[in-house]
């Protein structure tokens, strides 16, 4: 490990009131942000969707479990998958202790995979979550939210994620939404993010960016190649 800019104490509190004054400005536009995303306008959501979890079928609107607002975390396991994806383990990693403070605020959290429940549950008992995750297998759920591609798809083949067309290396990919039920029962969607945009909601990255060395990520075929199931490091 190196060390470089050293400085005297009155030179590093200099330095580190200057930095503050930029992450004072980043937080007020992070809470613009937030307003602006709050203002985003819904949209009715017209299909059925059913679901498969650990009680039997359920509905969308029985994933709210009585509260007025769901989030939902796309998580990458395919029906063809043999374990979860070691990336969106990474970010499961955070819910268990985070749920009964959203339920506190009036909002439901779900993880959502494609793959059948007899699939998912043997991976969820191996890394130890007692997060609700739940099966859209059969449905369109996945795919109308753009985080499912199909058994045939390629690398090379053009998809819409992170609402633009590109090119994406698995047939199914990370994202997370928001959703929100009308005083009438209707259900909404109000917001989704994919990529980059899930970084705000991995605890564990937001204390590697205050360490000293960051993220520290070197490529080893991508940027995350030194990632692990947390049962594997």
């Amino acid at each position: 490990m190196t060390t470089r800019n050293i400085a005297t104490r009155e030179e590093w509190l200099a330095a580190r009131k200057e930095l503050l004054d930029r992450e004072k400005a980043l937080s007020r536009e992070h809470d613009a942000l937030a307003q602006a995303r709050r203002a985003l306008p819904w949209v009715k959501i017209e299909q059925d969707y059913v679901f498969e979890t650990e009680s039997g079928s359920a509905s969308f609107d029985d994933l709210f479990g009585g509260y007025r607002q769901l989030i939902v975390q796309h998580f990458m396991l395919g029906p063809d998958w043999e374990n979860g994806c070691v990336s969106c383990s990474f970010w499961a990693d955070n819910f268990n202790g985070t749920i009964l403070h959203l339920n506190a605020r009036n909002i439901s959290f779900k993880v959502i995979s494609s793959a059948p429940l007899a699939k998912i549950l043997p991976f969820k008992q191996r890394m130890g979550w007692t997060f609700d995750w739940v099966s859209s297998f059969g449905g369109s759920f996945n795919e109308d939210f753009n985080v499912s591609f199909g058994p045939d798809h390629k690398a090379e083949d053009t998809v819409f994620y992170n609402f633009r067309e590109t090119n994406f290396p698995a047939d199914e990919a990370p994202g997370a939404s928001a959703f929100a039920k009308g005083d009438d029962g209707t259900i909404y969607h109000t917001y989704s993010t994919y990529g980059r945009g899930l970084d705000v909601l991995n605890g564990a990255y937001a204390y590697m960016d205050i360490a000293p060395f960051g993220r520290d990520e070197v490529a080893e075929g991508h940027k995350m190649g030194w990632l692990r199931h947390h049962d594997s490091y």
